[in-house]
C-alpha cells in the first residue's frame, strides 16, 4: 500500500495542501470502508487504492487550485453519493462546514458511518431530493457554495443547485476537460436561476493526464420562487 500512499502524498503537495499521517490514515480508513460497502451496495466502480486516490480523492480536493478553503465556508454537495466531494475536502480542510445531501438513504447511512469512524466534526448528512431541500427555508440560499459531481447536463444540475447558494456565492460543478458546449448550452437556464457564469478553470488531475473542468457560476441575486420545480423536471425537460 506504500507506493499509493507517495501517489497521495505526491497529489497533496502538488496541491499545496498541508499534512500530516493524521490526514493520511484518514483517507486510508476512508478507502477501507468505502470497498468493505461497496461489496454490499453499490458505492463506486473504482476500487484499486491508487485509482481511488487519484479519481475520487484527489478529483474532489483540486478545487482548492481555484477556491480558497482557507476561510469561514458553508458548503453543500448535493447527489454526493459515497461522498466526493465533499468528504475528502472535510479531511484536507476541517474548518469549513459541509452538508452532503444524497436521495438514497444507504448511501447517507454510509455516509454517517464515515462520519462517525473517521472522526470528522461539523459535517452532516441528509437524506433527500434536492428539488424539496431547495424550497426548504432551512436550505434555500444559505450557502457560500454548492459543489457536485453528479453527473447531469449543466442546466439540470444547476436547477438542482443553485437554490442553496446565497447571493453573491457560486455554485461550482466538476466537469470534464471537454464541457464548452454543455457550458453553452446552459446559458439560458442560468440567467432564469440568477446564475452567471463568472470563469471556467481547466487542467489535469496531479500526476495524470485526466483533464477537468471548474465552472464557477455565481449567484447574483435572489432567485425566483418557481426554481426549483417539482421532483423529476429539472433532469427530464431541463430549461
Amino acid at each position: 500500500m506504500s507506493n499509493n500512499v507517495d501517489k497521495l502524498v505526491r497529489g497533496l503537495d502538488e496541491l499545496c495542501i498541508t499534512f500530516d499521517d493524521k490526514i493520511i490514515d484518514k483517507f486510508i480508513s476512508y478507502y477501507i470502508i468505502l470497498i468493505e460497502k461497496n461489496k454490499i451496495m453499490n458505492l463506486t466502480a473504482i476500487t484499486e487504492l491508487d485509482e481511488v486516490i487519484e479519481k475520487h480523492f484527489l478529483d474532489s480536493i483540486s478545487l482548492c487550485k481555484y477556491f480558497d478553503f482557507n476561510k469561514d465556508i458553508n458548503l453543500i454537495d448535493v447527489g454526493t453519493g459515497a461522498g466526493f466531494p465533499g468528504v475528502p475536502l472535510k479531511i484536507v480542510f476541517p474548518d469549513i462546514h459541509i452538508t452532503l445531501l444524497d436521495s438514497l438513504g444507504k448511501r447517507v447511512n454510509f455516509l454517517n458511518e464515515v462520519i462517525e469512524i473517521i472522526g470528522l466534526k461539523d459535517i452532516q448528512a441528509i437524506h433527500g431530493r434536492a428539488e424539496d431541500y431547495g424550497r426548504n427555508p432551512d436550505y434555500r440560499e444559505k450557502y457560500d457554495l454548492c459543489v457536485s459531481r453528479a453527473v447531469a447536463n449543466m442546466s439540470s444540475l444547476a436547477e438542482y443547485c443553485l437554490p442553496f447558494v446565497k447571493v453573491n456565492g457560486f455554485f461550482i460543478p466538476y466537469k470534464s476537460g471537454d464541457c464548452d458546449e454543455e457550458v453553452t448550452n446552459s446559458k439560458s437556464a442560468l440567467k432564469k436561476l440568477s446564475g452567471k457564469i463568472t470563469s471556467i478553470k481547466k487542467f489535469n488531475l496531479p500526476d495524470s493526464d485526466i483533464s477537468r473542468s471548474f465552472v464557477f457560476v455565481k449567484k447574483y441575486d435572489v432567485m425566483s420562487d418557481k426554481y426549483p420545480r417539482k421532483s423529476g423536471l429539472p433532469t427530464k425537460k431541463p430549461l
